[in-house]
């Protein structure tokens, strides 16, 4: 996603991924210098680059193996940008299929409802010597970097992350993302593809405690492992692999819960 004063369209992002962009067409739709677009997106976590007189994202190139994914997960003290916040984030960077480098923080929040405290067990109290929001957004964009930002159900902690960094005066994340979900519902089968539900089916994290951070995190490492295991030869690339999970079919699930038929025997 690309969003700021030199917007490119839906076309030419899916082009950037796929077969490249040309000169003309990136000087078309830009309102700033081109040198100088590329250098605002690199530094919002988004590497757009020139090969063979076409433009593409970096992502196009990396084989899976190579790249830096960053797996996130978020608790908030609701869903609503315009009143609520992050009271913790975590994530761990992972190479190769290898963790190499974690964070994990909780934010001072001066309130959060029953219903959040009783699904986090996060209350303010556990708040009160947490570091505010700025800062731990200032950290955890230097530790994403340029990473490719993993969730389950992407969308939401992506664009919760995103707005929370322009309510603080940063400009809005532009790194490539990948949903986990959705990775999940083309290479693995389930009958529900929730976290917890997964987990539970796959024991993806023995020690699980859901809607806990960096659990959470854990949880979704485990299963973005195990997705990639069941991926074809074919999906090579980072953006082979972002469009496999966006475009292939998803996998038939079974008809009846089988963790529900294995409770009863």
């Amino acid at each position: 996603m690309l969003t700021n004063d030199f917007t490119l369209d839906a076309k030419s992002i899916s082009k950037l991924s796929s077969r490249g962009l040309s000169l003309k067409t990136m000087k078309d739709q830009l309102n700033e210098e081109l040198d100088l677009s590329i250098e605002l997106w690199r530094a919002q976590g988004l590497h757009v680059i020139k090969h063979q007189g076409a433009y593409y994202f970096d992502t196009k190139f990396i084989p899976i193996h190579e790249a830096e994914f960053c797996i996130v997960d978020i608790e908030t003290n609701g869903s609503k940008i315009e009143k609520h916040q992050i009271i913790e984030l975590a994530a761990i960077k992972i190479k190769n299929g290898q963790i190499v480098d974690r964070f994990e923080s909780l934010v001072k929040a001066k309130e959060i409802n029953p219903h959040i405290i009783e699904l986090t067990g996060i209350s303010v109290d556990d708040t009160i010597d947490a570091p505010e929001l700025k800062d731990v957004l200032l950290r955890f964009k230097h530790f994403l970097g340029d990473a490719v930002l993993i969730a389950h159900d992407v969308k939401f902690d992506y664009s919760f992350i995103s707005k929370s960094m322009q309510k603080i005066g940063l400009e809005p994340l532009l790194n490539r993302s990948l949903c986990s979900l959705a990775l999940a519902e083309r290479s693995i089968v389930s009958y529900r593809y929730a976290l917890s539900y997964l987990n539970e089916t796959y024991n993806l994290n023995p020690q699980a405690r859901h809607h806990r951070a960096m659990s959470d995190v854990i949880t979704t490492y485990g299963l973005f492992l195990l997705s990639l295991k069941n991926l074809n030869e074919d999906i090579q690339t980072v953006e082979d692999l972002i469009k496999f999970s966006k475009e292939a079919p998803r996998l038939k699930r079974p008809k009846f819960d089988p963790l529900l038929k294995d409770a009863q025997e």
